[in-house]
Parts: C-alpha cells; sequence; structure tokens
C-alpha cells in the first residue's frame, strides 16, 4: 500500500514498434514489483481521429492483449481500457474548467495533430491533454513515464492539480515524471537511423514491429541502412545506422555497448545486421506467442479486462468523491458504498 503509484497508457492506434517495447513495455513490466501500477488502453483519446468501429474494437483487445504478452501481470498490475471506467471522461469536464484556454493553445501537439488532420480538426483534439491530466490525476498518481512529446501534457496535468489544490485544498497528488532508463529515443528508424522508429513511418522496412513474423525481422535488419566505411564502431555522428544496429543488440542482448564492440569486433556488417535480427526475434517471439494465445481465447482476456476496470472503478470512486465533495456538488445516496467500503 504505500508503494508509489505509476498510470501509463497507450492508444489503440495500430501496432506498437520495437522502441515501444524496449523503451515502454519493458520498463513497465520491470516496474511491477516496486510499484503500484496502473495500466490502461486509452481508447477514448483515440476518438479525436475517426475510427472504423468494427476495427476500432479489435484494435482495442489486440492492444490490451500485447500489454499482458509483453509481460504486464494483472496479479500486480491493474490492466483496463479506459472508456469502461466513466470516471475518466467525467473527471475531465471537471478539470476542464481549471484549465485555461491559453495553455490548451500552447500544446504543441495539437498544432502537429491539426495540420496532419486538417479535415477534422475537431474540439477533442484541443482539449485531449484535460483528459490526459484526468486519467493520470484520478489515481492519486505519483509518477508518470513520459516521453519527449508527453511532458508537456504532464506538466498541464501538474498545473491542474495545483491550481485546483490551491482553491480546494490538497484533493490531488501533484504527479512526476518518471524517467527510466533505456528510452526508446534510442531506438531509431531502419532506413533513416538520424530518426525515431515510429509507426506511423510509411516505409514498412523502416520499423519493426512487435508482432511482426521472424522472417519479416530478418528482412527489415537485412536491408537497413549502414554505411560504406566498413568498420563497426560507436560514433553516432558518422555512423548513426551502425549505432543503431549495435543499441538494438546491446538491448535485446542485455549487453553494454563495450561488450557489443568487442562481439562486433571483426566489422562486417552482414553479421551485424543478421545477429542483431536474431537477438530481436528470440526478444519478440515468446511476446508474439502470447499475444496469439490470448487472442484465440477471448474470455481470459475479457475476464481480465473486466477484473482491472472493476478495480480501476473503485479506486476511482474514492478520488471522485473527494472532488465532487470539493466542488460542493451533491453525492448520489449509493454511487460511493463500495469505494467507501460500506456493505
Amino acid at each position: 500500500m504505500n508503494r508509489p503509484i505509476v498510470f501509463s497508457g497507450a492508444q489503440p492506434t495500430g501496432q506498437l514498434t520495437l522502441g515501444n517495447y524496449l523503451g515502454a513495455l519493458r520498463q513497465w513490466t520491470a516496474m511491477q514489483n516496486d510499484h503500484d501500477c496502473i495500466f490502461c488502453v486509452v481508447d477514448l483519446h483515440a476518438l479525436t481521429v475517426r475510427q472504423d468501429p468494427a476495427l476500432f474494437r479489435e484494435k482495442i483487445l489486440d492492444l490490451a492483449a500485447l500489454f499482458l504478452a509483453c509481460g504486464i501481470d494483472p496479479q500486480k498490475s491493474t490492466i483496463f481500457i479506459q472508456s469502461h471506467v466513466p470516471a475518466h471522461a467525467e473527471l475531465a469536464w471537471l478539470l476542464s474548467t481549471f484549465t485555461m484556454m491559453g495553455e490548451l493553445d500552447r500544446m504543441t501537439q495539437f498544432k502537429d495533430k491539426s495540420r496532419s488532420h486538417a479535415h477534422n480538426i475537431n474540439a477533442g483534439l484541443f482539449t485531449y491533454p484535460v483528459l490526459m491530466a484526468a486519467d493520470i490525476l484520478l489515481y492519486g498518481t505519483h509518477k508518470v513515464p513520459v516521453g519527449e512529446d508527453q511532458k508537456q501534457h504532464l506538466e498541464l496535468a501538474r498545473d491542474v492539480a495545483v491550481r485546483f489544490n490551491g482553491l480546494h485544498g490538497k484533493v490531488f497528488v501533484v504527479p512526476e515524471p518518471l524517467v527510466t532508463g533505456g528510452g526508446a529515443a534510442r531506438i531509431k528508424d531502419l532506413q533513416e537511423p538520424t530518426k525515431k522508429m515510429s509507426k506511423s513511418a510509411e516505409a514498412d522496412l523502416a520499423k519493426v514491429m512487435i508482432l511482426d513474423e521472424p522472417d519479416a525481422i530478418l528482412k527489415k535488419f537485412k536491408k537497413a541502412m549502414t554505411d560504406g566505411l566498413g568498420i563497426i564502431r560507436n560514433n553516432e555522428a558518422s555512423q548513426p545506422g551502425v549505432v543503431n544496429l549495435l543499441n538494438i543488440w546491446r538491448a535485446a542482448r542485455g549487453a553494454s555497448m563495450e561488450e557489443a564492440l568487442k562481439h562486433f569486433s571483426h566489422n562486417q556488417y552482414g553479421r551485424l545486421k543478421v545477429e542483431t535480427a536474431e537477438a530481436v526475434i528470440a526478444l519478440l517471439e515468446p511476446v508474439r506467442r502470447r499475444f496469439q494465445e490470448l487472442r484465440a481465447d477471448p474470455t481470459e482476456l475479457e475476464g481480465i479486462l473486466a477484473r482491472g476496470a472493476e478495480t480501476a472503478m473503485v479506486r476511482a470512486e474514492v478520488m471522485m468523491e473527494r472532488v465532487l465533495t470539493a466542488l460542493g456538488l451533491p453525492l448520489h445516496g449509493q454511487r460511493f458504498r463500495r469505494a467507501r467500503g460500506d456493505s
């Protein structure tokens, strides 16, 4: 009960990459023994982009199964689907009254998404960070694993919490960023190794997806961009492709850069590419097998998610009772009985 609470989530907008696994999902699994972890498929966030309903439903379940396949343990962590806990949307509305228009207008991600979705610049794109703040603050979160593109959103959550607390007493925990080792920033695009590996990359050869077949992974690494220098060394400025492969190999093998350079002292790019592919295949193959098992058994997956949502709802109601009371809103007579432990 004294462990720090961690909240994190991901949108069900397609498969995740090797970079997502090494930089986020593998880090999440490592936190489970010494943190109170809450992991969420944030499906409401994904509605800012138009979705095909049938395909969207499958993507949501795919991502939940992938969380579990990557090592999220429902006996140690709470895992659920955001839309299964209505308090996320409820708290987002309440927090929107404590969020300034100027704060939202400064969000760089809104500007970026507005350019890429010029035909659908909806209000949800603008207020997206308020829902993210609600996700985090709803559970008394102490720490939030964040990448570079989410730091601004966490700062907003902190500002909103401080503003609310300043008016109504200490209702919310003010969350801190959680910096984990081996971030995804080190895993680069296989075709443009000066860029971060991204699931949105247009070229299929540029990215390794967690659920790729072994043959596809081998093909992608064989086609990976290197250079014409013919030497394997840790010099990212002049050899970004080689350094990217070294970083991937050592992340998959749990090795240091010194060990990687010694192992590849033969200076053969072909062997570097193939052995990196083999290390990644060995790392991801158990994940792919477990994912397939979970998707083949909807009863097990749906049961895990239902239990996770039940746990999350009880925890969320503790916070909602505090928030509604602080704001002077009348409480529904029966609503908070379970959260209080009343019979």
